[in-house]
């Protein structure tokens, strides 16, 4: 602002100086009053602990309780809910007169606050509304319902919990019985079987192969000895027999360069040779004693080469049924494992649970303790007075100031020799005014009225927002009591 403008507003003020005081005094009024006009607002707040019971610590890991940060991230969505909001309007019968409930239950919604101090395990909730009363009880009332709700349904989830865990204990008892039932009938059904070792049956059955042949292989020399006639009957031409049927037997399961096929072939030709070198004896026919001995050893021989093939094909027969009877007595013994491990599961986990409803019960888990108990505002939150008073002063000085600038804007007289100048005509001589003595001494003390008045009745003001500033409340009665007497429209209209 250049000097000149500034020294114009400030001869504007002097010289329309009593209008200034009024209209600044005026404006002052006006927001003065309005600030008590305004609705109030009371705040009520209350302060919640959240405590964890050292038994909880002592007993962790043998029982289920919910965490701190699941308790806190949830607290404000809890608190402000539906469900217990229209618990506690129902309680206090905020809802008398009204069609619904929904618009009361966004309004409680929009004026209620909760803060929450994670770190201190602390969350407050505020309420905001014209009647301190409500305020308070709304507060307490809604501490009060959200820690109840918040303990039954602890208690509710934890007796909910230890009965299913009761009813599947039971249920898996059965399964794991039926189960212990199959794996003993199967057991029964198999026999023997499943205690059988392979590996030694395995080498049973190569002995009794070793048996078999051994049997055959003396059962063939005596049948080559009975049917060889009397001039067969020469010892090295038996022998021979008996290695060459060996042989044979030999290569059916060796290859030539087998040990034993070698030594049969070396034997094979030394008899060879003794029987080249000596010639081929006659041979004297056998006595039928000797035949009938004979042929009583070959049926002996047969009877027991075919016991020992039964035997044989039975223990193959067994062998081949093992791995199938323990697959199936595995499976079943899986099952029989699996059912026992979660019945075992569940038997733990209902001793936890029973350890967990007694800390409920009791209250010997989380618990929420009322550190700061809403009590009834004094003072209402809302508006506030003192700062909107302050404006007010500032205000009214600007507005003022404002309201002579306008005026002197409209006002299209000559005011000074610089505007008579600016209108183009000759300017022949200046004539300045006229000063009475006794108008002057008339308007002096006219002024000094209106600026004692002024001052009187500025300081009258400044005694409300030091009445604010005090927190006196002097103002906040006298308006309860013209609350109490005017009626209620005529309030709503002023307001308004």
């Amino acid at each position: 602002m250049q000097e000149s403008e500034y020294s114009k507003y400030m001869q504007l003020v002097a010289r329309r100086k009593e209008l200034f005081v009024v209209c600044a005094l005026v404006i002052m009024t006006v927001v003065f009053l309005v600030s008590y006009l305004l609705p109030r607002k009371y705040e009520s707040s209350s302060t919640v602990f959240i405590e964890k019971n050292v038994i909880s610590d002592l007993v962790k890991g043998l029982t289920v309780t919910p965490s701190m940060d699941d308790t806190i991230n949830v607290l404000t969505y809890a608190i402000t809910s539906r469900t217990l909001l229209t618990r506690v309007v129902d309680s206090m019968d905020m809802n008398l007169g009204r069609e619904g409930n929904e618009e009361l239950i966004k309004d409680l919604q929009k004026n209620l606050t909760v803060k929450v101090k994670e770190k201190n395990n602390l969350f407050t909730i505020s309420f905001v509304h014209n009647d301190p009363r409500i305020a308070r009880d709304l507060v307490n009332t809604l501490v009060r319902f959200y820690i109840e709700e918040k303990t039954s349904s602890k208690r509710g989830e934890s007796y909910d919990a230890t009965r299913f865990l009761s009813e599947q204990i039971q249920s898996f008892n059965q399964k794991l019985q039926k189960a212990e039932d199959e794996v003993n009938s199967y057991k029964r059904s198999q026999g023997g079987v499943i205690s059988i070792d392979e590996g030694k049956l395995f080498e049973e059955i190569n002995v009794a192969q070793q048996k078999l042949y051994d049997l055959e292989l003396r059962r063939r020399q005596l049948e080559g000895m009975r049917q060889v006639t009397r001039k067969a009957n020469d010892p090295l031409q038996a022998k021979l027999g008996a290695l060459q049927k060996r042989l044979d037997d030999l290569r059916v399961q060796y290859t030539d360069g087998y040990p034993e096929v070698v030594t049969v072939k070396g034997d094979i030709e030394a008899v060879r040779e003794q029987m080249k070198a000596r010639g081929a004896a006659e041979a004297q026919p056998l006595d039928p004693q000797e035949m009938a001995k004979i042929d009583s050893e070959i049926a002996a021989l047969r009877v027991t080469e075919e016991g020992l093939r039964r035997h044989i094909a039975a223990n193959r027969a067994t062998l081949q049924r093992i791995p199938e009877a323990k697959a199936g007595l595995a499976k079943l013994e899986v099952e029989r494992e699996n059912q026992k491990k979660i019945y075992d599961e569940l038997y733990s986990r209902h001793g936890q649970s029973e350890v967990s409803k007694q800390m409920e019960v009791q209250d010997k888990s989380t618990t929420f303790r009322v550190v700061d108990p809403a009590v009834l505002p004094t003072r209402p939150a809302s508006p506030n007075r003192l700062a909107i008073m302050l404006l007010g002063i500032a205000g009214g000085v600007a507005g003022s100031l404002f309201l002579l600038v306008m005026l002197d804007q409209f006002d299209a007289s000559a005011k000074d020799v610089d505007f008579a100048k600016s209108l183009g005509a000759p300017l022949l001589a200046v004539v300045p005014r006229m000063q009475v003595s006794e108008d002057v001494a008339r308007a002096r003390r006219k002024s000094q009225g209106v600026f004692a008045v002024a001052a009187l009745y500025f300081l009258l003001l400044l005694a409300f927002p030091a009445m604010e500033l005090m927190g006196l409340p002097y103002m906040d009665r006298v308006l309860d009591r013209a609350t109490q007497a005017v009626s209620p429209q005529l309030v709503r209209g002023l307001v308004r």
